[in-house]
């Protein structure tokens, strides 16, 4: 799935991360410095470090909420697994900042430490959840194999009867276009047989189709390879074993029109 806050397709929220990923750990490694060889400048250092993580975290989480509601595919695994990575990052970003507050209040750095270890100890996790969701979910991964053409996506008022979705000439065989209809996704293609209209959602794990290949009125599912006849959406092979919701469409004065 294409990433709603990207630069020319390179999403945002994994290049801002690296920042505070760096700044908690370097938080971390100065106070237990500091204490080793009773170094204070590197107890002032750290805190300075845990600030910059915290302004850099908040600034990172803004796409990153961007890409939660308008990128991962609703009802999927990666939704779920989103929404824990979210909510663990907002842990950390509030032990550090608990961190911070008392640094000065409490006689021992110990308290201090232990805050930032637990939080690291999180922020590990948080970050293996966010590898999953690029490599395994290809979350903000542009796919563009050979012919697929630009990404396309829009938004129609759902309606019952016909609704017109797109130009007969926005695509060529092999592309696909992704349709927003009131809460339905729904991927607009042209195959060598004609025009075909399907649910983004795969029947699997809730991944989405657009992200995926269409080949020969076959469509694969980029998570777990689960491939659909687009046609009557029965599946050609698994792990899937529902079939998803296909949806007439037809051609009328150069328009494609979707019957819901």
């Amino acid at each position: 799935m294409r990433s709603k806050a990207s630069i020319n397709g390179h999403p945002i929220h994994p290049i801002l991360v690296a920042f505070p990923i760096a700044f908690f750990t370097g938080t971390l490694l100065f106070d237990v410095v500091a204490i080793l060889f009773d170094l204070p400048g590197f107890g002032l250092m750290a805190g300075y470090l845990a600030i910059a993580g915290i302004v850099c975290a908040l600034l990172a989480a803004v796409p990153g909420i961007i890409d939660y509601f308008f990128t991962v595919p609703p009802q999927s695994s990666a939704k779920k697994r989103a929404a824990r990575h979210g909510l663990l990052n907002i842990t950390v970003v509030l032990l550090f900042a608990t961190a911070v507050v008392i640094r000065h209040r409490v006689a021992s750095p110990m308290p201090v430490i232990a805050i930032e270890l637990v939080a690291i100890v999180l922020l590990t996790f948080a970050g293996y959840m966010g590898g999953t969701l690029v490599y395994r979910n290809q979350i903000g991964v542009y796919n563009r194999y050979a012919d697929k053409g630009i990404w396309q996506e829009g938004s129609v008022q759902a309606t019952s009867g016909k609704t017109e979705v797109a130009n007969a000439n926005e695509l060529k065989t092999g592309h696909m276009k992704l349709v927003h209809a009131g809460d339905k996704r729904i991927v607009i293609a042209k195959t060598e047989t004609g025009y075909v209209a399907f649910d983004d959602r795969c029947t699997h794990r809730g991944g989405s189709l657009m992200g995926g290949v269409l080949i020969c009125n076959t469509v694969q599912c980029p998570w777990h390879g689960s491939q659909f006849d687009v046609t009557t959406g029965a599946v050609k092979a698994g792990p899937a074993t529902e079939k998803i919701n296909t949806y007439p469409i037809n051609e009328d004065g150069g328009k494609l029109y979707l019957v819901l």
